[in-house]
């Protein structure tokens, strides 16, 4: 089976940005589609989704942090933030508003498709010749359907991120270990890729708080200078 080629909406106002990306992802093999602002990206995925977005934080009309809050609102469509200036409290806010990852310009093309193909990679489904179904993982009233990428607490389905679901996956792969930071980067990423530390607490404060509203306050173990592990998961 010939596997279908991936494609990547590129948001951003400045033209030759999108020409830039739009160069390196067919380089790649990425298919593209672009648009110029907020406004036309969701008019863009409502008629045609792509399969990630990378997007814009500052843009006029609507900027990419308002265009992330209205495509979380109603899925989980992956994305990858592009940042202007290195302000650590726009790439927090971007990745706790539910983003997977960001670059800050100005960037290397070639990182921007590296960190794309990673999502991408995360979240294709196995298209390869059919293999032993992968064993559920779980703990407490947490469940993990490893194949269809979705997590439940007591039975009902709690929508995660790419990226939160990968990190979730790893804890729970080795529920009694504590990982490092640089551990899940590795896990999240690949080596060598240079991201710091606050984007993994803001992923794991992102599935805190998603499980904690649907009853569960034992997700995620804090140890001070060693990492994070799965919790108990059990009900508030």
């Amino acid at each position: 089976m010939i596997a279908m080629a991936r494609r990547v909406l590129i948001v951003d106002d400045d033209p030759h940005i999108r020409e830039v990306l739009k160069f390196a992802f067919a380089k790649s093999g990425v298919e593209t589609a672009e648009a110029g602002d907020g406004e036309e990206a969701l008019a863009l995925i409502g008629r045609d989704p792509p399969d990630l977005v990378v997007l814009d934080i500052n843009m006029p009309r609507m900027d990419g942090l308002e265009v992330c809050r209205r495509l979380r609102a109603s899925g989980e469509l992956p994305i990858l933030f592009l940042s202007s200036r290195d302000d650590e409290l726009d790439r927090v806010l971007g990745i706790e508003l539910g983003a997977d990852d960001y670059v800050v310009k100005p960037f290397s093309p070639r990182e921007v498709v590296a960190r794309a193909q990673a999502i991408l990679r995360r979240s294709a489904r196995e298209t390869a010749a059919p293999t032993a179904p992968a064993q559920p993982l779980g703990r407490g009233g947490l469940s993990l359907d490893i194949e269809g990428w979705a997590a439940q607490w007591q039975g009902a389905e709690v929508a995660l991120t790419v990226t939160e679901f990968t990190l979730l996956r790893t804890l729970a792969s080795a529920p009694t270990r504590f990982f490092s930071r640089d551990e899940l980067i590795d896990r999240l990423h690949g080596p060598g890729f240079a991201i710091t530390d606050r984007t993994i607490d803001s992923h794991v404060r992102n599935l805190r708080r998603k499980f904690a509203d649907v009853g569960c306050d034992s997700l995620v173990e804090t140890r001070a200078g060693v990492g994070y592990r799965l919790g108990p998961c059990t009900p508030a």
